[in-house]
């Protein structure tokens, strides 16, 4: 007997798979909210030179302040000297370049009423530092690509569930971490580990509950995974309007995943790793106790292990199921590009990272609707 014929056999697509892909689903829908938060995180703000006297010139119009301080449209130079003459009605200069300028030696003063705090101005990530944001969101992929290697080997050794739970751990506790980083450099520290975090849960996400899925309707439950991840750019967009501060957002998406960790121990192992790793009488129990969930308590006791085929590793099931199923693969790696670096978000343009995400979805049904489920 094939194995997806004894998936059959105890149930098919019963109450377990369908509790199953719920728990699974769960934290599929909180990872966007790592993925696209330097949208939020790392939002550049309007920002100019920080003025030396500024505290001390209370007398003085801060326009006024201002004008004879910073040329007009400048954010990384100041006037060496404050140019007075400015302030006179004749004036008034069409072009000031020609004035003695200099770097912002004090700091910057930046536009906080979008965001109170990003990591752009708790570390002044802008001017002669601006490449650096990038660089923090580069290292994060860079965690994802290192975690898909990792991880997904490891799975094929100690199991889908035992690396599922670890990263569940890993990416609450980098994340955390990331919240409280005192130093620029251990915040790209620990987005590199949730990086790979992130790769090791959707990898073993889907492993795990596509492995428990009669083969007609893998294509449905793909798809609806990837669903799950692209409704949740619409949830981070609304817990940013709601959490402006960068510290407290990264800190709120994070600590959910402390619970999928605690959950994740009742989650039951991928019968057919069992049987490639030889733990054939173990599959044998897992088969059982779904046959009873799903109300085939006779047929699970009446089960017997003849599974051919069962030779091929995490690279072989996921890539064939994800290559030959779900229509939200593609769309969603073109999809990472433009959401992972939208434009600074000003009043008017802050909900502009679910309009991407409508695109999308836009994208999966159709695929959906004209390629059926197929089976692999």
């Amino acid at each position: 007997m094939a194995f997806a014929d004894l998936l059959e056999h105890v149930g098919g697509m019963g109450r377990f798979q369908v509790a199953s892909v719920i728990l699974l689903a769960v934290p599929i829908l909180m990872m966007a909210s790592h993925n696209l938060l330097q949208n939020f995180t790392a939002a550049t703000s309007d920002h100019r030179c920080r003025l030396r006297w500024e505290a001390n010139a209370t007398s003085l119009d801060p326009q006024d302040l201002l004008r004879v301080s910073v040329p007009r449209g400048e954010r990384c130079r100041r006037f060496v000297t404050p140019q007075w003459w400015l302030l006179e009605a004749n004036g008034s200069a069409p072009n000031d370049s020609w004035l003695e300028t200099e770097p912002c030696h004090d700091g910057w003063t930046y536009d906080r009423s979008v965001f109170t705090s990003t990591i752009i101005t708790e570390w002044d990530l802008v001017c002669s530092s601006r490449g650096l944001k990038q660089l923090a969101q580069s290292l994060y992929m860079a965690g994802v690509l290192v975690g898909g290697i990792v991880f997904g080997g490891l799975s094929d050794r100690f199991g889908r569930r035992s690396l599922l739970t670890w990263c569940y751990l890993q990416m609450g506790i980098m994340g955390t971490c990331s919240s409280f980083a005192p130093t620029f450099t251990v915040y790209c520290l620990f987005r590199f580990l949730t990086g790979m975090a992130f790769s090791g849960i959707v990898l073993n996400s889907v492993s795990l509950s596509l492995e428990w899925m009669p083969t007609r309707t893998r294509a449905l439950v793909g798809t609806f995974m990837g669903y799950c991840y692209t409704t949740g750019q619409f949830l981070l967009a609304g817990i940013a309007y709601a959490v402006p501060d960068w510290r407290w957002l990264q800190l709120t998406v994070s600590l959910p995943f402390f619970g999928f960790f605690l959950y994740s121990w009742w989650l039951t192992e991928s019968a057919r790793w069992m049987v490639m790793v030889g733990k054939s009488q173990q599959a044998l129990k897992e088969l059982q106790k779904v046959a009873r969930i799903n109300g085939k308590k006779e047929e699970g006791d009446k089960l017997d292990i003849e599974v051919r085929g069962s030779d091929q590793g995490i690279s072989g099931v996921f890539c064939r199921v994800v290559g030959g199923c779900p229509p939200w693969f593609p769309p969603l790696l073109l999809h990472l590009a433009p959401t992972s670096n939208l434009s600074s978000p000003s009043p008017p343009q802050r909900p502009s990272l679910p309009l991407p995400g409508l695109e999308v979805l836009h994208a999966e049904g159709d695929d959906l609707i004209e390629e059926p489920p197929h089976s692999v």
